[in-house]
């Protein structure tokens, strides 16, 4: 599954526990109709996937969608669900290093310095 959108929030890696478990989570804003503003978390060593990512960017992120069964002190049962990134794409489109961008087309102007006398040089 994925989830495509704008980065809204990168949030700052967290570490829980003695056991050195690490989370850090992104909210990405959908752009549809009614845009909705989902939160992905990425755990253990997926964190470094967010180091190159800024807010504002587009991005496409592949997820796995997570639940979990709690009973609390009381014998009541909850149920949770958790939406884990485990890769991440940008979406803008950069062209390959050492590749001048290319200007619209509208930028270039016509060249028409054709000249009459020109016509005997063809080769056939």
């Amino acid at each position: 599954m994925e989830v495509q959108g704008k980065i809204k929030v990168i949030g700052e890696t967290q570490t829980f526990g003695n056991n050195g478990f690490r989370k850090r989570e992104v909210v990405v804003t959908t752009e549809e109709q009614y845009p909705q503003h989902i939160m992905v978390e990425f755990v253990q060593d997926k964190t470094d996937l967010l180091n190159n990512f800024q807010v504002g960017q587009p991005v496409k992120i592949s997820i796995n969608l997570r639940g979990r069964e709690w009973v609390n002190p009381q014998g009541e049962t909850k149920y949770f669900n958790s939406i884990q990134g485990w890769r991440i794409e940008s979406l803008q489109q950069q062209p390959p290093a050492g590749m001048p961008p290319v200007p619209p087309a509208d930028a270039f102007e016509p060249v028409n310095d054709f000249k009459e006398e020109d016509h005997d040089d063809l080769p056939f």
